[in-house]
């Protein structure tokens, strides 16, 4: 059987994109992809003046409120919603005023990720236990280790997730905040991305190879928008699907890492294929 009659069913179901790492983005119709990621892909974050790290929701007690606010380009610029619902571009003199007083920290924008550039992973089940803003362990993880350029992704160029998977677990694809998300059929095993490891993805005029199990944080259980917060994000596939995970050990994992082998654009409903 050919890699192209293997899942003849496996189609593009959406696209999105997030300017600002840790706010909310926006869901696009075509999506054009390099070495580095999607385009406009977390290409912006907010760093902390007081530690110099990567402001990230992972470490929930300082960030948390950055998934109230959803980024979306317009143009060459990048304007940011806040939860008042009034509106900010990236490039106003007033942002790092603005975004400062919503976190109560001082923060600062910047479209450069400083080398060895890391964010705090807190304890996603010592949060649960103990709350949001309780003091819990939260080691240092170095961003985009596996990502050439600039962006502020966590660790690879792009991530994916399945219907089957979304829909095994009970919850909006929002929360784990991918890039594609893939339609599968009725009955399509969940989890399946666990074996996509070392394979390619063709996505349209994109290729891909699979990097590893995606593994979870804290992130999926907090309030996004206009979504309450949902520990079974969580807890789900801590029940279901504890694989080992880029070396971290077994963790919660859901969706799947992916580099690019071949630049270009793919668009809703364009057909996947696994080689």
């Amino acid at each position: 059987m050919t890699a192209a009659n293997a899942e003849p069913q496996l189609q593009v179901g959406s696209l999105h994109r997030y300017p600002v790492k840790s706010m909310l983005g926006e869901t696009v119709t075509a999506l054009a992809v390099g070495s580095g990621g999607a385009e406009g892909d977390r290409r912006l974050a907010l760093i902390d003046q007081q530690t110099g790290r990567v402001a990230s929701a992972k470490q929930a007690r300082l960030w948390r409120n950055l998934l109230k606010c959803s980024a979306s380009t317009d143009g060459d610029r990048v304007r940011v919603r806040l939860p008042d619902g009034t509106t900010v571009a990236t490039d106003d003199d007033r942002f790092d005023e603005v975004l400062s007083e919503l976190v109560s920290r001082p923060v600062r924008l910047t479209d450069h990720r400083p080398p060895g550039a890391t964010v705090e992973r807190a304890d996603p089940e010592q949060i649960l236990q103990h709350g949001l803003d309780a003091e819990v362990d939260a080691p240092l993880l170095e961003l985009a280790e596996g990502t050439p350029g600039e962006s502020f992704v966590d660790l690879a160029p792009l991530h994916v997730i399945t219907t089957a998977t979304l829909e095994r677990i009970g919850t909006e694809a929002a929360r784990y905040r991918p890039n594609i998300v893939i339609a599968t059929p009725p009955g399509y095993p969940p989890y399946t991305e666990n074996e996509w490891t070392n394979r390619i993805l063709t996505v349209g005029t994109v290729q891909l190879r699979g990097m590893g199990p995606t593994p979870r944080c804290v992130i999926p259980t907090l309030e996004h928008g206009d979504l309450d917060r949902d520990a079974h994000a969580l807890r789900g596939p801590a029940a279901e699907n504890l694989v080992e995970s880029f070396g971290l050990g077994r963790l919660p994992c859901a969706g799947a890492y992916l580099e690019v082998v071949a630049e270009g654009t793919t668009h809703v409903g364009d057909p996947v294929s696994l080689g």
